[in-house]
């Protein structure tokens, strides 16, 4: 199983009447598909706007010339004025790049990408850094199919619930941007020399398609997201959330892995169901491994999750220094797993918690 490749066709052909320019869809419109019956652009009464509603938006003529958003396969695609873009209305709430919400749209309907996936809303807080993806917007319409909005929500697959029951090794951190993913493809990686049949989920934080894509590409046999469950982003409410959950646990479950590495974004703290994540997974959960971004922040997060991790990594180990503090500081192992001396102590700690001798592997990649 694979994330899907559906991309809009024929049908969605009223879309390009009205822009002059080029019509891109962003990767949060990676799950569209055709409906059957032709779309066509409609502006919505702000009132009637909801999470997930896929909307048209032009590109301001204020915009850098080097805007980039990440396309339905993946891949950075410059965008200029006058471009049609393709996305989905969401929320964010990130500590060190962007906030903002839809529900901030003011009168004027001007809309900015959230994130370079193609989510739209408002910033009403940035890190310098991070103002460059904020591509200003002129709303157009919403995507709309006989007079009613097409939303993510209409292109998730029903699947019979199914429990995974594979164990997991749960990639948690301390902030975005702390090295999850990077330590997801080391464990993906490491998995996969012992023949398994690995599944990967990011199952909690904002859409980028390329964080899945980065776990297929280390070898995981399927991945998903909550793109997949029909959602932006997952600053939502918890009953919301736990069914989308649920559903991308049941995809997991019907690759039949062997071991599952599901990454949960963002840290503890920050509202995007990190919590319900973690209580949903249970005692599934074999391994931990923390991405920390400084040795101090490794007290405060096992704090706020309430458990100890198995090992720490992330940018808090990028030397010596650090790597030896957060040890002292956890009281677990701390490792690298950028650096390929860490190789053997990774495979070690895997054998140890995920009992891997004593797994017969169901598929082997």
């Amino acid at each position: 199983m694979t994330p899907h490749l559906w991309l809009p066709g024929q049908n969605w052909a009223p879309c390009l009447s009205v822009s002059a320019g080029s019509t891109v869809f962003s990767s949060v419109a990676r799950i569209a598909r055709d409906v059957g019956e032709p779309v066509a652009v409609e502006a919505i009464p702000r009132e009637d706007w909801a999470t997930g509603d896929y909307v048209a938006a032009s590109v301001d003529e204020g915009a850098s010339p080097l805007s980039e958003i990440e396309s339905t396969t993946g891949r950075m695609v410059g965008v200029l004025a006058r471009d049609l873009l393709i996305g989905a209305l969401g929320e964010r709430y990130a500590t060190l790049e962007t906030v903002g919400s839809w529900r901030d749209v003011g009168d004027d309907l001007r809309l900015e990408t959230l994130t370079r996936a193609g989510v739209l809303g408002l910033s009403t807080s940035s890190a310098p850094q991070s103002r460059a993806a904020l591509i200003p917007l002129a709303y157009r319409g919403h995507v709309t199919c006989k007079g009613q909005a097409v939303t993510m929500g209409q292109f998730v697959e029903p699947l019979p619930e199914r429990r995974l029951q594979a164990p997991v090794c749960l990639m948690i951190g301390t902030s975005m941007s702390a090295g999850k993913t990077s330590a997801a493809k080391a464990v993906i990686r490491a998995l996969k020399r012992h023949g398994l049949r690995v599944a990967g989920a990011k199952v909690t934080g904002v859409a980028r398609y390329r964080e899945i894509l980065t776990m297929l590409d280390a070898g995981a046999d399927c991945a998903v997201d909550f793109v997949d469950a029909g959602l932006p982003s997952t600053f939502c409410a918890k009953d919301t959330f736990v069914p989308a959950l649920r559903t991308m646990l049941s995809r997991l479950a019907s690759c039949e892995p062997d071991i599952a590495v599901i990454e949960v974004g963002a840290s503890p703290l920050e509202p995007y169901n990190v919590d319900a994540a973690v209580a949903e997974l249970g005692d599934q959960v074999k391994l931990t491994v923390l991405s920390a971004s400084d040795p101090f922040a490794v007290v405060g997060v096992a704090a706020a999750y309430g458990l100890v991790p198995d090992v720490v990594t992330g940018r808090a180990t990028s030397t010596t220094a650090g790597t030896e503090l957060a040890e002292r500081l956890a009281g677990v192992p701390a490792l690298n797993l950028l650096d390929p001396r860490a190789i053997p102590a990774l495979d070690q700690l895997l054998v140890e918690t995920l009992s891997l001798g004593q797994l017969e592997p169901s598929h082997t990649g």
